[in-house]
C-alpha cells in the first residue's frame, strides 16, 4: 500500500524567455524554441503524475515576433505553452504599465506579484499569490520582482512599491503568516531579482514562514545544482528556451516540506523533446508576417560583429555608439549595453536583425557634465559589482573615449576625451538614452539635478531606433573593431 505521507511532484521552470520562440541550428542540431519546449512540457505531463510548470518573469522583449506585436503574440504563444503560474519581470513593463494590464487580461494563466502597489489606496496591483492543487498537493506560489521594474514606471505617480530585499522579505512574511493555519504542503517564491539577491532574500526569511523553494530570474544564471540558503533551495534556468529547469521533489505531507529532491537543467533538443506541431504552425504564421515586413537589407558589415558581454567594449557597441555620436555632435555618447540584445549580427544586416538586436525605441538627451562628474559616472559604471556577476548597468561609448581602468588600484590609469586628458573643471556634453536620463542615479551614480545645474538638457532625438534605420544604409562602415575605448586591467 502506498504511503500517503510522501508524494512526488515535478516542477518545470523557465525564466527570461525574452521572446526566444524559434529553434536555432547549432552544430547541425536544432536547439531551443517553444515548439520543442512545449513538446517537452507535454511529454513530462504525460509521464509523471503530478507536474507544475512555472515561469519567473521576462517572457517578453528580445525577438522580432514579440516587439512587432507588442507582447500580444507572446501571450498567445504562452497560452498554448500553458504555464500553471507566471511572475512578472522588469521587461514586462517595456510596453507600458497599461499595456501590461491588458496583456494580463489576455493571459489564460495566473500572473502573481506581491510588491507592486497602487499608492492610494495602498492596494496590490496584481494577485500576490496563487494556490494550486496538484494531485492533492497544495502549493502556494508568491511573486516578487526586482526594483529595475520601477525604474521603467517611476514617472507614474500612482504606483508605489516595496522593492528593497528587506521589504520584499517582510511582504513574503505577511502572506505566509496569513496562511500559516492553512495546510500548505509547499511554498514557492517566483522571483525576478537576480541570483545573488535571491540568496540575500532567502537569508532574511524566517524558517517559520515555511518557504521551501525560490525559483528566480533576471540574472540569467546557469547552475550545476541549486544553491541552498537558510534551508531554502534556490534555482534558475539561464535564459531563453535552450533549456528548462526540472525539480523532481518528494514532499513530506505531514511536515509540509521537501523530503528529498533531484534537479536537472534539461537541454531542449530533439533527443528528448518532441515537437509540438500546433505550436509550430502558430510560430510559422507569426514568422511569415514579420519576415514580409522586416526582410529589407539595411547594410553589410565587413564581417560578423559581436557583443559577447555587456560588461566590456564590444564591436556592435562601438558601431551603435559611433552612429549616434555622428548624429549628435557631442563630446561623449553613452549606449546602454543592455540595449543590445544579441551576441552577434551580420555580415548582412536587415531591418529585422536591427529590430531583434536593438528592440527598444527611446529618446536621447544631451546633458552637460564636468570632467569630475564624468569620472564619478565612470567609477560607478566600473565598480567591482560589474565584474562579479551582479546585474548592473554598463555602457558602450563613442570613439572619443580612451579609458584604462585598474581594478587593483580602483583608479584610472588613463582617461581622455578627444585625445586630451579629462579636466575636472571643464564642461563636456554627453548624450544618454531616456531610461538612463530618468534613472541617472542608479545607472550613472549621479543625480540628474546635479547635471542640470551645469546647463539645460536638450532632447536630441525622439527615436534612437529610427536614427539607426536612417543612418546605417548610408554610413561608411568602419572596421568596427574593438580599439581600446574602455580597457579594464
Amino acid at each position: 500500500m502506498k504511503n500517503e505521507r510522501y508524494k512526488n511532484l515535478t516542477i518545470l521552470h523557465s525564466n527570461d524567455l525574452h521572446g526566444d520562440f524559434l529553434a536555432e541550428e547549432i552544430d547541425s542540431k536544432s536547439v531551443g524554441g517553444v515548439s520543442m519546449l512545449s513538446g517537452y512540457v507535454d511529454k513530462v505531463r504525460s509521464e509523471e503524475e503530478n507536474v507544475v510548470y512555472c515561469i519567473s518573469g521576462d517572457m517578453v522583449q528580445g525577438s522580432l515576433i514579440d516587439t512587432e506585436f507588442r507582447g500580444i503574440s507572446t501571450i498567445d504563444i504562452m497560452n498554448l505553452l500553458g504555464p500553471d503560474v507566471v511572475s512578472i519581470g522588469n521587461h514586462e513593463v517595456d510596453y507600458g504599465l497599461t499595456h501590461l494590464l491588458f496583456l494580463e487580461r489576455c493571459a489564460k494563466f495566473p500572473i502573481v506579484n506581491a510588491n507592486i502597489f497602487i499608492k492610494h489606496p495602498l492596494t496590490r496591483l496584481f494577485n500576490p499569490y496563487v494556490f494550486l492543487n496538484i494531485g492533492g498537493i497544495k502549493i502556494m506560489f508568491i511573486g516578487i520582482v526586482t526594483e529595475d521594474i520601477f525604474s521603467s514606471i517611476k514617472s507614474d505617480d500612482l504606483i508605489s512599491s516595496f522593492i528593497d530585499i528587506n521589504d520584499a522579505a517582510r511582504e513574503v512574511g505577511k502572506i505566509c503568516d496569513t496562511f500559516h493555519g492553512v495546510d500548505v504542503d509547499l511554498t514557492v517564491l517566483l522571483t525576478h531579482v537576480g541570483f545573488e539577491e535571491d540568496r540575500k532574500l532567502a537569508e532574511l526569511l524566517d524558517p517559520a514562514w515555511g518557504v521551501d523553494i525560490i525559483i528566480g530570474g533576471h540574472s540569467h544564471t546557469v547552475l550545476e545544482k541549486p544553491d541552498e540558503v537558510n534551508g531554502i533551495l534556490i534555482a534558475q534556468a539561464g535564459i531563453g528556451t535552450d533549456q528548462v529547469g526540472r525539480f523532481d521533489v518528494m514532499i513530506d505531507m505531514d511536515l509540509n516540506s521537501v523530503a528529498s529532491y533531484k534537479w536537472q537543467l534539461i537541454p531542449i533538443t530533439p533527443d528528448n523533446c518532441p515537437v509540438d506541431h500546433i505550436m509550430e504552425e502558430i510560430l510559422t504564421s507569426y514568422k511569415m508576417r514579420t519576415d514580409d515586413k522586416f526582410g529589407r537589407i539595411l547594410c553589410e558589415f565587413p564581417r560578423m560583429l559581436t557583443h559577447p558581454s555587456r560588461y566590456q567594449e564590444t564591436e556592435l557597441g562601438n558601431l551603435f555608439a559611433d552612429v549616434f555620436d555622428a548624429v549628435f555632435d557631442v563630446d561623449l555618447t553613452f549606449v546602454g549595453s543592455g540595449s543590445i540584445r544579441k551576441k552577434e549580427a551580420g555580415p548582412i544586416f536587415t531591418l529585422g536583425d536591427l529590430k531583434e538586436i536593438f528592440p527598444f525605441n527611446a529618446k536621447y538627451y544631451r546633458l552637460s557634465a564636468t570632467g569630475a562628474q564624468i569620472k564619478q559616472m565612470l567609477r560607478h559604471i566600473l565598480r567591482e559589482e560589474s565584474f562579479e556577476g551582479d546585474h548592473t548597468e554598463f555602457f558602450q561609448f563613442s570613439d572619443d573615449l580612451r579609458c584604462v581602468w585598474s581594478r587593483e588600484k580602483q583608479d584610472f590609469e588613463k582617461l581622455e576625451l578627444g585625445r586630451l586628458t579629462v579636466q575636472d573643471e571643464k564642461l563636456y556634453t554627453i548624450a544618454i538614452q531616456e531610461y538612463h536620463y530618468k534613472n541617472s542615479e542608479g545607472s550613472l551614480g549621479i543625480k540628474l539635478e546635479d547635471l542640470l545645474a551645469n546647463a539645460k538638457d536638450f532632447c536630441l532625438a525622439t527615436s534612437d531606433f529610427d536614427i539607426l534605420v536612417e543612418y546605417l544604409p548610408c554610413y561608411e562602415m568602419p572596421k568596427c573593431g574593438v580599439n581600446g575605448r574602455l580597457v579594464v586591467e
